[in-house]
């Protein structure tokens, strides 16, 4: 039997509920809770008959990674781990043009999961990432998304490399973000069919990463900071793209 998973926080138990009812075995809430806010997760819960049980502050602090879990933890079955069939499936069956997401060595389970929340609320399709040297959705990464990495497919791929190069072959453009970049970013065509690839924290893209974008491109920067935080330049370069896709 699969071992269980805790999510928590209010947003991604309530979205978990909503997306996937099937994978939660039971719902804790801390004891004596009852305003509004957490009435709407115990609605789901009953809603998809979903056990819900009263525990003591203590029990959901263990549960939570960092204590911060609002007074509801889900106890979860793992979630479908997507792979890069998964990936072309979907790209065939959209029926618009595409829009992901390629981290690429985003390390920090905050930054991730700050990341999935701008990509779920750009409308990106699919998030994508190499399995190595990347952080993976966990409790952390899953209550900073608020919800996000619940119903927006992640996708680990053992060489980015390689699915870039098939993107490009299935005509998706690819558009990396890079300090170095002559063009910026709102000179970019950013319509159509397209993955935005953002770097590591520090580092930025790896090389054969950078060598496999179509364009680099780069946000302009007035103030005395040289970069910006990846998962505030990623909000950036998606909703430049939103913008673009949205004005045709």
């Amino acid at each position: 039997m699969a071992k269980l998973e805790s999510v928590y926080g209010l947003h991604s138990v309530q979205a978990l509920l909503k997306s996937a009812p099937q994978r939660v075995n039971e719902v804790l809430v801390l004891q004596g809770r009852q305003d509004q806010r957490l009435q709407k997760v115990l609605q789901a819960a009953a809603s998809a008959d979903i056990k819900v049980r009263q525990v003591s502050r203590k029990e959901l602090d263990k549960l939570a990674a960092e204590g911060n879990h609002q007074g509801v933890v889900a106890m979860s079955f793992p979630g479908e781990l997507h792979d890069e069939k998964f990936l072309y499936q979907l790209l065939e069956t959209l029926p618009v043009d595409p829009l992901l997401l390629i981290l690429d060595g985003v390390t920090d389970p905050h930054n991730l999961g700050a990341c999935m929340r701008s990509a779920e609320a750009a409308g990106v399709h699919a998030v994508i990432a190499p399995k190595d040297n990347s952080a993976s959705l966990t409790p952390t990464a899953r209550k900073v998304s608020c919800g996000a990495a619940e119903v927006l497919p992640y996708i680990p791929v053992t060489n980015l490399a390689r699915v870039m190069k098939k993107l490009q072959e299935l005509g998706v453009w690819i558009k990396g973000a890079a300090g170095e970049a002559e063009q910026s970013l709102y000179q970019a065509d950013l319509r159509g069919p397209l993955a935005l690839v953002m770097g590591a924290e520090g580092d930025g893209m790896r090389r054969l990463t950078r060598e496999c974008c179509d364009e680099l491109l780069q946000i302009p920067m007035a103030g005395e900071v040289s970069s910006l935080n990846v998962s505030v330049a990623t909000g950036v370069c998606l909703f430049e793209a939103v913008r673009q896709r949205q004005l045709g």
